[in-house]
């Protein structure tokens, strides 16, 4: 029953997080083109009224004129109908540390723990999975204090930071563990901006406007700058989400140079973006980010198996898969946590077999499978079913 319910508290977390992601990000792409896409006022009346600039756009049937005030209006009182764009973020943090209590510290022996590279106790591996996630805000948050106005050099220092953390993370858990943890730390990064800059600068400077005081711009300007840094997280963190489903990427011998590939071609990509809504046209920066995706393309492609040797038996095979995969890929699983079998794949006889040749190779190819080796699949067992595979995967003797 336990593990029933997991299933459901996983699947509703999932569907809750996916929803407050896609307003959270969709937010933060729209602000940061409206920011960028502004023009000077038309009217001498508004530039009075202290708009900085504005931008009119069609949408569902109707016009729209927003426009900026960078310390609000001037000789009139701040609407009391703010909208606050906070939820989402908070929503989507809590949705998603949920969903990794469910999914990888509760189920760490599964999901989070691979004794092949660091046999860790439950308990141990959750507890540094927390430390990272709290030392990398910690770290992330410092280096953005003491470098306001320096992008570029704290945007690469951050880079290194997140790439050696993503490398010892790759080295302490499972890589799909590891993978996830990366995207943990960056949304922890993301929605911690949020709730400790960019919400608290802004109220203060509502207090200020409608105390009548002298507004303090700082506050905004830091909340900018914590706003820029979260819409750059955003395609590392999409890619690491989806990568999960794609075992050739966290299961390759050098994941976490993988994932540092896509996380930059990611931020080439999204920086196309950003500068396009400014009319600057940079088409060198997508090119590079599809650049560097084909480029792992052609480098990860897997490489040829050598059939030319002993002829390997169904029996050979199956006894392998009997051993090794069916405790969890079967109608009813033995292995502890499983209720059902994962994704639905069964294993159990030939035709059940015959039917997920692709996907047998391509998760012994990674490693992937058997989840954290729990069943402590050998090297030479993986070959011998890549071999039978390469050999048409014969289902009869």
């Amino acid at each position: 029953m336990e593990a029933y319910l997991l299933d459901w508290a996983n699947l509703l977390l999932r569907w809750f997080h996916l929803i407050a992601g896609i307003a959270w990000i969709g937010a933060s792409f729209y602000f940061v083109m409206l920011d960028n896409s502004l023009k000077a006022p038309k009217k001498p009346e508004d530039t009075k009224r202290g708009v900085f600039g504005e931008l009119w756009a069609v949408h569902g049937g109707g016009f729209y004129c927003s426009q900026k005030f960078p310390t609000g209006p001037k000789g009139e009182p701040l609407s009391n109908d703010l909208h606050w764009s906070k939820w989402e973020a908070y929503s989507t943090w809590l949705s998603g540390m949920s969903l990794l209590a469910v999914v990888y510290w509760i189920g760490a022996s599964n999901t989070l723990i691979d004794a092949r590279v660091m046999d860790l106790t439950p308990a141990a591996a959750v507890g540094i999975a927390v430390a990272f996630l709290t030392v990398g805000w910690l770290v992330y948050d410092t280096l953005c204090r003491n470098l306001v106005g320096r992008d570029g050099l704290l945007a690469g220092i951050v880079f290194v930071f997140v790439m050696i953390c993503n490398y010892a993370l790759f080295h302490i858990f499972s890589a799909r563990g590891a993978y996830i943890h990366v995207g943990a730390m960056l949304g922890t990064m993301m929605s911690a901006n949020v709730f400790f800059h960019i919400i608290p600068g802004q109220k203060r400077m509502v207090e200020q406007i409608r105390a009548g005081q002298p507004v303090d711009s700082m506050p905004g300007i830091i909340g900018k700058q914590r706003s820029v840094h979260n819409t750059y997280f955003t395609l590392p963190v999409l890619i690491i989400m989806i990568s999960n489903h794609y075992p050739m990427t966290y299961g390759n011998a050098n994941g976490w140079l993988v994932l540092a590939v896509l996380m930059l071609a990611g931020v080439l990509i999204r920086q196309f973006f950003v500068l396009r809504h400014r009319g600057q046209q940079k088409w060198w920066l997508p090119a590079a980010g599809a650049a560097l995706i084909v480029a792992l393309i052609v480098l990860m492609a897997p490489k040829g198996i050598d059939t030319g040797g002993k002829k390997i038996s169904f029996a050979e095979a199956k006894q392998v898969i009997d051993q090794r995969c069916v405790s969890c890929h079967a109608a009813q699983p033995t292995r502890e946590g499983f209720v059902q079998p994962p994704k639905g794949v069964m294993l159990e006889n030939a035709t059940q077999i015959g039917q997920h040749i692709a996907k047998i190779k391509e998760t012994v190819t990674s490693g992937y499978m058997p989840l954290g080796n729990l069943t402590g699949m050998t090297d030479e067992e993986r070959n011998l079913i890549l071999v039978w595979a390469a050999q048409g995967a014969r289902l009869t003797d």
